[in-house]
């Protein structure tokens, strides 16, 4: 018993040996966090300093966990980093957070990652104006990759004659820049549309609609924009649709035009079924880059419509807008309707083969008519064929008793038509 209790003892020792061996090395969090607008619409730095015994773990790797939001958001975006700075984007009608930590990895720490504890700050801009002068229903589409159209609507207490101008910034542009090609209704601008932003994919694109009236405060939007998750492709193009020999529905079709990657691109396809008189019901399908879909008919129903459509794909982009649908609808017909489409010439077939034997046959019987009874016309010029008949029968007696036999009476008054004899 004592035995027991003693190692039980010493392995509570050695693990306790190890454990404040593995954990006993701290490291402090970074110091002098600041946050400062260098007037990008809404992109902020974000600086600060290491901790102050950062040099006492040369044998360990130093790197910070940056995170951020807008008041109000539900999570926070992460940045793993070994810089002493960040850009990133905000919106400025917000009050920007921001938190940092040091983390401490290597030998110093037995190969277990340390964390600090966070520093926090905040930034928030003078905002002026009532939130009600700010623009309503701002909304942006990255058309084909090529082009991004941003509208909006006037605030609901926007004066008459206000005049709404956007401005643009992402990394690489010295300065922010303004639009240059408004959409306008009655001489108000309501949007506008930016092209050449190839640039700016896959970064923050910050943008700012601001207003100005005679005498009134109107006050900004500031929104931060991702192109990829905006993309809205042209509809597919030349959609092929074919049935095979083992009843198989072929849909085919091309990739859409302008700038979107094709790689970048996941499809559906909807079947509409007819039900008869019944509202026609869709049944879709989906497919990643692949151009092309086979479907198997087994119900045999109706397709009366067959349509595609195309939108970012999940490898591209965390979200995007579906094009439109195609144009083009295509009717296949059911098993039953074929099957009925190549009896009818069959049965047709069959009926004129079955009216020419009847006529073949009508001919011949005529024939042999004519044969016995020659037309008048044939007996008034050749009355030596119907003599003939009358001498084809040396044997026959041509009186019975002296009296002529019927037979030979009725071709004697043949004989007599044809000579033009009376009777």
């Amino acid at each position: 018993m004592a035995l027991g209790w003693l190692y039980a003892l010493s392995m509570a020792l050695v693990w306790g040996c190890v454990a404040s061996s593995s954990y006993h090395t701290t490291v402090a969090p970074p110091q002098d966090l600041q946050i400062t607008d260098p007037g990008l619409l809404g992109s902020l730095d974000i600086e600060w300093k290491p901790p102050p015994n950062v040099q006492m773990f040369n044998e360990c790797t130093v790197k910070y966990k940056f995170e951020y939001r807008n008041t109000g958001d539900r999570d926070w975006k992460v940045i793993f980093t070994r810089k002493l700075k960040c850009r990133v984007g905000f919106d400025l009608s917000k009050t920007a957070e921001v938190k940092v930590q040091t983390l401490l990895e290597g030998q110093c720490t037995d190969n277990v990652e340390v964390q600090s504890d966070w520093i926090y700050a905040t930034f928030q801009v003078p905002l002026q104006g009532k939130l009600e002068s700010e623009v309503q229903n701002f909304h942006c589409i990255y058309h084909d990759w090529e082009y991004l159209k941003c509208t909006w609507q006037p605030g609901l207490l926007a004066p008459h004659g206000v005049h709404y101008g956007l401005y643009y910034w992402y990394e690489g542009l010295g300065h922010a820049a303004q639009c240059d090609d408004y959409i306008q209704d009655h001489g108000i601008n309501i949007g506008c549309m930016l092209q050449n932003l190839s640039q700016a994919e896959y970064k923050d694109l910050s943008i700012c609609v601001n207003g100005s009236a005679a005498a009134t405060l109107l006050r900004p939007l500031y929104v931060t924009l991702r192109l990829h998750n905006l993309a809205k492709p042209s509809p597919p193009k030349q959609l092929v649709v074919s049935m095979s020999a083992s009843e198989e529905l072929h849909v085919a079709w091309s990739p859409p035009g302008g700038e979107t990657p094709p790689q970048c691109l996941e499809y559906e396809v909807q079947l509409a079924e007819d039900q008869g008189e019944a509202k026609a019901a869709w049944v879709s399908m989906s497919t990643q880059m692949e151009t092309t879909l086979t479907i198997s008919r087994a119900n045999q129903s109706r397709i009366s419509c067959v349509r595609v459509r195309g939108r970012t794909n999940i490898f591209c982009a965390d979200q995007g807008f579906w094009s439109e649908w195609t144009q083009e609808c295509f009717s296949v017909s059911r098993k039953e309707d074929k099957q009925l489409f190549i009896l009818i010439p069959v049965i047709l077939s069959l009926s004129s083969s079955l009216i020419i034997f009847m006529l073949i046959g009508q001919c011949k019987k005529r024939k042999k008519f004519l044969m016995v009874f020659p037309p008048r016309s044939e007996m008034e010029t050749k009355p030596s064929a119907v003599l003939g008949l009358a001498c084809s029968y040396p044997n026959d007696n041509m009186t019975q008793g002296g009296i002529p036999s019927k037979r030979h009476l009725h071709l004697y008054h043949m004989m007599d038509a044809a000579s033009g004899m009376p009777d």
